[in-house]
């Protein structure tokens, strides 16, 4: 029997929900003094309110090792622990440290740990395909194998609506903010080999940006037949059709999932952004 688990920056598909050998394993989110649990108690549109009027940036924290260690106690004799980029958070360590604890302890079962090199709906695929290798009968080391190279060929691209959470991170000067906002102007990210974030381009507008994304995907992408398209959004369903669209008139996949942010991932996409994995 196998377990996957996913940090809760990572959304489930209604699929994944309904089966229990799939679990998310919750950050916690700070607003303005507040915690919020990243679990199925989620309000996003309460959330979204709240970073809205706090004066300061929101925050996540990751699970503590303990949290992890936690999951770990399970009857699966296999468990797939897949966390959002190690460049991004310490959730990746705070996984790595419960392994470790876990295994001075017990051999009973074999566990491993994938840095996603990603976040939100690319760490969804990353759970798709791990299922698919399961279902195919691959032991645990050939999955692990599999699934890393996956990770190696996966991308990961995003356009914000807004900059202002980051402006109040101080990831982004108020002047820069400013101006982007001033002008229209949203940036084009994607995701570098180490999982960090870089700019790809700018556009002005958002339609003029998903569609410089869309174009994006297409240069970035290959052998797209065979692979499943991941787009996530941040209240704005009506964008991210605009994003399927656009990339499907230089594409074709084995299947296309959209889904709504969870917690995390609407903290950092902020109201209107949308993210793609492929």
């Amino acid at each position: 029997m196998f377990k996957i688990l996913v940090d809760s920056c990572g959304e489930f598909t209604k699929e994944l929900k309904d089966d229990p050998r799939f679990e998310n394993v919750p950050l916690t989110l700070e607003v303005n003094g507040e915690h919020i649990i990243d679990d199925e108690t989620f309000n996003q549109a309460e959330f979204l309110r709240k970073v809205k009027e706090s004066p300061v940036g929101p925050k996540s924290s990751c699970p503590s090792p303990e949290a992890y260690l936690n999951r770990f106690e399970d009857d699966a004799d296999r468990i797939y622990m897949i966390t959002l980029s190690a460049i991004l958070s310490g959730s990746y360590n705070s996984a790595m440290v419960a392994k470790h604890m876990y295994e001075e302890k017990h051999d009973d079962k074999k566990i491993y740990v994938f840095n996603s090199k990603s976040a939100s709906i690319g760490q969804t695929l990353i759970a798709v395909k791990i299922k698919e290798c399961e279902d195919a009968g691959m032991d645990f080391d050939e999955v692990v194998k599999t699934v890393e190279d996956y990770i190696a060929e996966m991308h990961t691209f995003f356009v914000l609506e807004t900059l202002e959470t980051l402006r109040k991170n101080g990831r982004l000067s108020h002047l820069k903010a400013f101006v982007a906002g001033a002008l229209n102007i949203k940036p084009v990210m994607g995701s570098t080999d180490e999982g960090n974030i870089q700019q790809l381009g700018q556009s002005r507008g958002m339609a003029k940006a998903l569609k410089k994304m869309a174009e994006e995907v297409n240069k970035a992408t290959v052998n797209t037949e065979n692979k499943i398209l991941a787009i996530a959004h941040c209240n704005a369903p009506e964008k991210a059709l605009v994003v399927k669209n656009e990339i499907e008139k230089y594409c074709k996949f084995k299947d296309i999932i959209i889904l709504d942010t969870q917690g995390v991932s609407s903290m950092y996409a902020s109201d209107g952004g949308v993210i793609v994995a492929v």
